[in-house]
C-alpha cells in the first residue's frame, strides 16, 4: 500500500533557487544564457580624471553580478573626490583610490569578485597587468588618459579581440565610445514580438495549404460556430485563392490590390452571427497589409551575406552558420521559418494543429541548414543549438563592423553635422552634439584647459571647426568646469555605458555604433559613427 500511495504521490514542486529570486528581473531580459556570459565576464577599469563615470559603470555591471573586475587607479584620494565619487568616504583621503573604490563596491554584490593596482607592495604596472592577467572580456577607461596609456590599451585590444570602451564626462557634457574588434555579430536581437511574424501566406508550403483547404472548403455552409472560429490564417489563404482566380494566377501586390483584397475578406464576414461579431474576421482585414507580401532579405541580413569573413572570423560558428543559411536563401528565396505563430481567434484544437504545422516547417528548414553546416569545413564543431536560434532569428540578424580608418572621417561627418544644423529650423531636426564631442576630444589627454587652448586643438583636429558659433560656447562650457565631473552626469553616463557593456557581453540587444555624445544642459544624446 506504500508503494501504491507513494508512486501516485504527485512530485515536489521546487519554487525558483535564491539566485533567480535575486536576479530575477535581468533574466527575464537577457534569460540564463546571457547572465552565465555575464558572471564569466572579466572586465578591467583604468581610471583617470576624477574617476567618477568608470566607477557608476562598474556599479551597474556589479549589481547584475559580472564575474570579476579589475581596477588599475595610480592616484590616491584628494578630498575633491569626495564630493563627486559616492564609493569614497573620509578616511578614504590620502589612500589609494583603486582600493577604496573596490572595497566599497564588492559590497554591493558578494558574489563578485574584485582587485585592484597598483599595489604598494607590487612594482606591477599597466602592461605588466595587461601581461600577466587572464585575457580581459573587455577593457573600460577614463579620460583624461595619457597617449602612453592609450596607445597600451589599443594595442592589447588588438592584440586580443578585446572590445574598448571610452568615456569622458566632464561639466554637463559627457560621451562615450566603443571599439570593436571587427565585425561583430549579434544574432539574439530581442526585435518586436509582431515583427517576427512570418506566415508565408505567399508561398504556403503543401501542409499550410491542405490545413486551410480542409477548414474553408464548405465555408459558406459552416455554422455560426465554426465560421466564427475559423483562423484568420486559413480565412486569408482562401481568399487569396479566389483572388488568383479572378485576377490570372497574380497575388494582390499593389497598395490599391491590398485594399481591395482586404475588403473581398471583410465582406465574408457574417453581420448575422447569433454569437456576436466575427471577431477573426477582424483580425484577418487588420493582418492583411502586413502579412500579404512576398518573403524578402532584410537589409541587416544582407549585409552578413555580403561580408567577407578573413581569418579567425571566418572559422567561427557564426560565419559558417550564416554561409549555410545564404544556401538555404538562394535555394529557396526564402529564409527559415521561425515557426512563431500569432494568438488569433481560434478554436483551440485547431490553433493547436495550425502551431504544430508551423513549427513542424521551421524544423524542417533548421534541419536542412544544419545539414549544410555540418558539411562544411568544421561544422561539425558547430552547437546545434546556435544554428536553431540563428534560424529563428535570421531576418533581425545585425552586423556591426568596426568603423574604417581614416585621418578626415571627423572632419566629414562634423562639417555634414553643422550642414544639417543651418536647415534644422526648417526640418525641425535637434541640433548636432558634434560640438560637445569635438571640445571633450580636445581635453581627452589632459582635463585642464582654457577656453583658447580647447580651440586650438580642435583646430588641429577639424580645421575651421571654430568659425561655428556653437563649438566656442561648447569650448567656452567646458574650460569652466576645469574637468571636473558632476555626480548626477556621470552617474547618467555610467547607466548608459553599463547597458552596451551588457549587450556586447551578453551578445544580446543591439549596441550603439559607435559614439554616443549626451548634452546634459539639453538632456538630449546623439549617436554618431566617428
Amino acid at each position: 500500500m506504500t508503494a501504491i500511495v507513494s508512486s501516485q504521490t504527485p512530485p515536489i514542486l521546487h519554487g525558483p533557487s535564491e539566485k533567480e529570486r535575486k536576479y530575477d528581473r535581468q533574466l527575464r531580459l537577457w534569460a540564463a544564457s546571457g547572465q552565465a556570459a555575464l558572471e564569466l565576464a572579466n572586465i578591467l577599469i583604468v581610471n583617470a580624471g576624477s574617476g567618477t563615470v568608470v566607477v557608476e559603470t562598474l556599479k551597474n555591471l556589479i549589481l547584475p553580478g559580472v564575474g570579476r573586475f579589475t581596477i588599475y587607479d595610480d592616484t590616491t584620494v584628494e578630498e575633491a573626490d569626495l564630493g563627486v565619487n559616492f564609493f569614497l568616504e573620509e578616511a578614504s583621503v590620502g589612500q589609494s583610490r583603486a582600493k577604496c573604490c573596490t572595497e566599497l563596491l564588492l559590497e554591493l554584490n558578494p558574489e563578485v569578485e574584485g582587485d585592484w593596482h597598483p599595489k604598494p607592495e607590487s612594482s606591477l604596472g599597466l602592461a605588466e597587468l595587461l601581461e600577466s592577467s587572464p585575457t580581459f572580456t573587455m577593457i573600460l577607461y577614463a579620460h583624461p588618459t595619457p597617449q602612453s596609456v592609450l596607445d597600451l590599451l589599443q594595442k592589447y585590444g588588438e592584440e586580443n579581440k578585446t572590445p574598448l570602451v571610452s568615456v569622458h564626462s566632464a561639466g554637463f557634457y559627457s560621451y562615450f565610445r566603443i571599439r570593436l574588434p571587427g565585425a561583430f555579430p549579434i544574432v539574439d536581437t530581442h526585435p518586436d514580438e509582431t515583427a517576427t511574424t512570418d506566415l508565408r501566406l505567399l508561398a504556403p508550403w503543401p501542409e499550410l495549404s491542405k490545413f486551410a483547404e480542409d477548414l474553408t472548403a464548405n465555408i459558406d455552409t459552416l455554422d455560426a460556430h465554426e465560421h466564427g472560429h475559423l483562423p484568420y490564417i486559413a480565412i486569408l489563404l482562401h481568399f487569396l485563392e479566389q483572388w488568383r482566380l479572378d485576377h490570372d494566377g497574380k497575388d494582390p501586390a499593389t497598395y490599391k490590390e491590398k485594399t481591395a483584397f482586404r475588403q473581398t475578406v471583410a465582406d465574408g464576414a457574417r453581420r448575422d452571427n447569433p454569437e456576436g461579431g466575427e471577431e477573426n474576421f477582424d483580425e484577418a482585414v487588420g493582418a492583411v497589409l502586413r502579412n500579404i507580401e512576398r518573403p524578402s532579405l532584410p537589409f541587416g541580413l544582407r549585409e552578413v551575406f555580403e561580408y567577407e569573413a578573413q581569418g579567425f572570423e571566418s572559422t567561427s560558428g557564426f560565419w559558417i552558420i550564416a554561409q549555410a543559411v545564404k544556401q538555404f536563401y538562394e535555394k529557396h528565396k526564402a529564409l527559415p521559418l521561425s515557426g512563431k505563430v500569432p494568438d488569433m481567434k481560434a478554436q483551440s484544437k485547431v490553433y493547436i494543429e495550425l502551431q504544430t504545422i508551423y513549427k513542424n516547417k521551421a524544423r524542417k528548414d533548421a534541419a536542412e541548414v544544419l545539414a549544410t553546416v555540418q558539411a562544411a569545413p568544421g561544422g561539425t564543431e558547430v552547437d546545434v543549438g546556435e544554428v536553431d536560434i540563428f534560424c529563428k532569428n535570421a531576418a533581425f540578424v545585425k552586423l556591426i563592423t568596426a568603423t574604417p580608418p581614416g585621418e578626415n572621417r571627423l572632419a566629414k561627418v562634423f562639417e555634414q553635422e553643422m550642414a544639417n544644423d543651418e536647415n534644422a529650423e526648417i526640418t525641425m531636426a535637434p541640433l548636432s552634439l558634434a560640438p560637445i564631442y569635438l571640445a571633450l576630444q580636445a581635453t581627452s589627454l589632459t582635463s585642464s584647459s582654457s577656453t583658447e587652448e580647447i580651440l586650438e586643438k580642435i583646430e588641429q583636429t577639424v580645421p575651421g571647426a571654430n568659425k561655428y558659433e556653437r563649438v566656442r560656447l561648447v569650448a567656452d562650457e567646458l574650460a569652466r568646469t576645469g574637468g571636473g565631473e558632476l555626480h548626477n552626469i556621470s552617474a547618467f553616463t555610467g547607466g548608459m555605458v553599463a547597458q552596451e557593456m551588457i549587450k556586447i557581453i551578453t551578445k544580446q540587444y543591439v549596441p550603439i555604433d559607435n559614439t554616443c555624445i549626451f548634452d546634459g544642459i539639453a538632456s538630449r544624446c546623439q549617436i554618431l559613427r566617428l
